[in-house]
């Protein structure tokens, strides 16, 4: 049986709040390497992505691993049987600091923003798994610690390197097809209530269990929670959102120019207001997953020349009418751009392909010089800015407020009501249990 509660309810049982590429710092282009070495790469997950993650990192020198699973983590040990092994991240980082260089974070959602803070605060620079964190708050953070510390950073939505997606962002910033004043998003995937476990089950002998959890609250292991099946609950992950959303999103985030909200201004900026309206509906609230479908609305205000755009974002099987497809069959997956002369679309979840919609009208279509930079792939991309050539494409300057987009997606479905964000502060101005739901307490010994 669905096991459902109220909003209300949900709410109380929530965990109260606790509290573009930059500029390499001095004249180290990597600590300690020099522009045309390889990089002393430190690895936190080895396991799933973080072992794609660090495949596609191993022209570099790999001195370092950490990883809770042994037995998860073997085959990649046994890769790169020259890099130390460590269980405890915080410990590799104490014992490793002056050899590492860079570290690439592939673990989940829970322990991403007290992993990466971590490694920037002594100066390394970051490749993180999306999404960057599971609150918004944490997201916020690391945008400004990366900053503060002037790292090189890159979230790990890899269609960010793709000739789709930088071609598609392209034509929307020429305007082929004229203001966009609605967007919609929809997901293929949802999630569902969760029931938490009440049998026993012993703790595998290679799992570390309590380094597992990290700063999420203690529960009791079970099988039910990992290795691969975390996402879907809320102490953990951030459901098909976390899952999707900063692939998905990224096109439309992107060619809308989202991110000028959150980019300082000056007090006495000229700049209108940066608050949006935030508005979601859920096929349930359940404390410890979630729901099977949502709808939310944003509604954004004018960024630069650009008017102000209202997005729909979508999951678990709900989309918008047919007809913003101009005559295409509705798509399991899709980002659309509806603007007042066309459509931008992509049916694909990593936005590595687009289409021009009416495909008919659009046949033949030039569009404008390619400007933005090709060929290097998103991992690449990250080696070479860390030794100071060239930049990152998703610094977590874009991917901060991306990942606080997709989180207030998940933060709008649980209260159910309008609430108004200010990207500038990070505050929800008019709801105070949706403020609640932005960050949570961590679990003594943790901190960001």
């Amino acid at each position: 049986m669905i096991r459902q509660m109220n909003r209300r309810a949900f709410l109380k049982a929530s965990l109260p709040i606790g509290a573009g590429v930059l500029v390499l710092r001095d004249s180290r282009l990597a600590l300690g390497t020099q522009a045309n070495d390889r990089l002393n790469l430190a690895a936190i997950g080895t396991g799933g992505m973080g072992a794609a993650n660090i495949g596609n990192l191993a022209s570099q020198n790999i001195v370092a691993m950490c990883d809770v699973h042994e037995s998860r983590a073997a085959k990649t040990y046994a890769k790169h049987p020259e890099a130390k092994v460590y269980v405890d991240f915080r410990q590799m980082l104490d014992e490793m600091d002056q050899q590492i260089d860079a570290v690439a974070i592939s673990t989940p959602d829970h322990t991403h923003a007290v992993a990466v803070a971590d490694a920037m605060r002594r100066g390394k620079h970051v490749y993180c798994e999306k999404p960057l964190t599971r609150t918004v708050y944490e997201a916020r953070v690391l945008r400004q610690m990366a900053q503060r510390h002037g790292v090189v950073t890159q979230m790990g939505n890899q269609g960010s390197a793709s000739e789709g997606l930088r071609r598609a962002v392209e034509l929307a910033w020429a305007g082929t097809v004229g203001p966009v004043r609605r967007a919609h998003l929809w997901f293929g995937g949802g999630d569902g209530p969760q029931e938490r476990p009440t049998d026993q089950s012993p703790v595998p002998p290679d799992l570390s269990w309590d380094l597992w959890l990290g700063p999420a609250p203690y529960r009791p292991y079970h099988p039910a929670y990992c290795p691969a099946t975390w996402r879907g609950w809320r102490d953990f992950g951030s459901g098909a959102m976390g899952d999707m959303g900063c692939h998905t999103a990224n096109l439309l985030f992107r060619a809308l120019r989202l991110q000028q909200l959150w980019s300082d201004r000056p007090d006495d900026s000229p700049s209108k207001s940066a608050v949006f309206q935030v508005a979601g509906q859920a096929s349930e609230v359940d404390v410890e997953g979630y729901p099977r479908w949502m709808i939310v609305d944003f509604e954004f205000p004018a960024r630069d020349e650009l008017p102000p755009v209202k997005l729909t974002l979508y999951t678990g099987g709900r989309h918008p009418s047919k007809e913003v497809l101009r005559g295409d069959e509705m798509t399991k997956w899709g980002a659309l751009l509806d603007g007042a002369r066309g459509a931008i679309f992509t049916d694909c979840p990593w936005n590595t392909r687009y289409a021009l919609l009416p495909k008919a009208e659009f046949q033949g279509t030039q569009g404008p010089e390619r400007t933005l930079p090709r060929g290097q792939g998103h991992h690449g991309e990250w080696v070479e800015a860390c030794k100071g050539r060239g930049e990152t494409f998703s610094s977590f300057e874009i991917g901060g407020p991306l990942t606080e987009f997709i989180q207030l997606a998940n933060v709008a479905a649980t209260v159910g009501e309008p609430f108004q964000y200010d990207p500038q502060s990070g505050q929800i101005l008019n709801h105070s249990a949706a403020q609640e739901l932005l960050h949570r307490d961590y679990r003594n010994g943790w901190t960001l």
